[in-house]
């Protein structure tokens, strides 16, 4: 288990036991016949964590890999897609409302779980890697704002909140 202690503020951990769809931040569990999918800590502290969700198609569906699955308000709305072709099933919960997300991501609070078409260890082998996620986090906010600073790092950003604090009304 990777911990990085300043993100954005926040403590967050990463399981090196799962895979990873960098793109959106989903972490990515082989059970059984299935692949469960949920939003990692790190995805969840950069969205601001998730107001409101809803999945876009039936439980039971086939869907392709890159269709999109679960429609999420977040700071902004928010369309998640599935990593993989397969035959998708909803956590009943999430649908429900009564897990919330961001207090269990890894465990109670995953989102969906797909029956992959093809064979399982090379779907499940081709998401990506704990090291790979882990770097690819480098490059966010959450790691170049370790101390979660209104404004962020950026030129721009400290500016325009310097601007508006030195305005008299």
């Amino acid at each position: 288990m990777a911990v990085i202690d300043q993100f954005l503020g926040q403590r967050v951990e990463v399981p090196d036991t799962f895979r990873y769809q960098i793109k959106q931040g989903l972490w990515a569990k082989k059970t059984d016949s299935m692949i469960t999918f949920g939003l990692t800590q790190p995805a969840l502290v950069l969205m601001g964590g998730i107001k409101d969700i809803e999945g876009l198609v039936k439980s039971g569906v086939t869907v392709k890999a890159g269709s999109p699955v679960i429609f999420a308000i977040t700071k902004k709305i928010l369309y998640i897609d599935t990593p993989v072709t397969g035959i998708i099933q909803y956590n009943k919960g999430i649908n429900e409302k009564s897990i919330p997300i961001g207090e269990d991501p890894y465990g109670n609070g995953w989102l969906f779980q797909v029956q992959p078409q093809g064979n399982m260890d090379e779907v499940y082998g081709a998401l990506s890697t704990h090291a790979d996620y882990i770097e690819s986090l480098r490059a966010t906010d959450g790691c170049k704002n370790p101390s979660g600073l209104i404004g962020g790092v950026s030129g721009m950003c400290k500016a325009v909140y310097s601007g508006i604090g030195n305005q008299k009304l």
